[in-house]
């Protein structure tokens, strides 16, 4: 059985909105200011390459499928962006155009407790805050890692805003990189 793995990129005042820039906001791009080193490559590397699919919601699947196709010499990491299953949480979506899409419109908690099942590796999760607060609180999630960029951004949407209380238990926390970016792992993240 597949664990649910949601994985965020997040300053330090909870803020996960556009860390690449693809939206446009005022803050956006606020992830490439600072160098995660190899460490912290790798362990994004790691993380996907240990994935087995992909559970995203609407807005990241959209900025996602813009972004990976077109994108050249990202070498295993495009590869298996572009080659993995890749599941998306939208009641309005019409069409998944990007390779190896399923839409999933009804049913989620049933639907994800089915993915869980079907995949032995991690059912991986970004962005998506809104389907990440409804995966908490529904208890499907078994594993948070966050890595948190030495930024306060100020304004922008944040990840738990409006999340239920939810315990979580410290695997890991380690800096990766020179510019004081850290990953923190969380597991099962249980409701309080």
């Amino acid at each position: 059985m597949g664990r649910l793995v949601v994985t965020e990129f997040l300053s330090v005042d909870g803020v996960y909105e556009d860390p690449g820039g693809a939206d446009g906001t005022e803050n956006g791009g606020w992830t490439f200011r600072f160098d995660r080193g190899e460490e912290g490559n790798r362990f994004k590397l790691d993380e996907l390459m240990a994935a087995d699919a992909q559970l995203l919601g609407r807005t990241t699947y959209e900025g996602f499928a813009r972004a990976w196709p077109a994108m050249q010499g990202t070498g295993a990491f495009g590869e298996k962006m572009n080659a993995i299953p890749k599941y998306v949480v939208s009641a309005t979506l019409r069409e998944a155009t990007w390779a190896s899409t399923t839409i999933i419109r009804e049913g989620v908690p049933e639907e994800v407790r089915r993915l869980k099942a079907r995949y032995g590796g991690d059912v991986l999760v970004a962005g998506s805050g809104q389907l990440v607060r409804a995966l908490m609180a529904d208890g499907l999630v078994d594993e948070i890692r966050l890595m948190i960029f030495p930024v306060v951004l100020g304004r922008g949407k944040r990840l738990f805003e409006a999340a239920p209380m939810t315990t979580l238990r410290l695997a890991e926390v380690k800096p990766v990189g020179p510019d004081g970016v850290i990953v923190a792992r969380y597991s099962r993240a249980v409701a309080s």
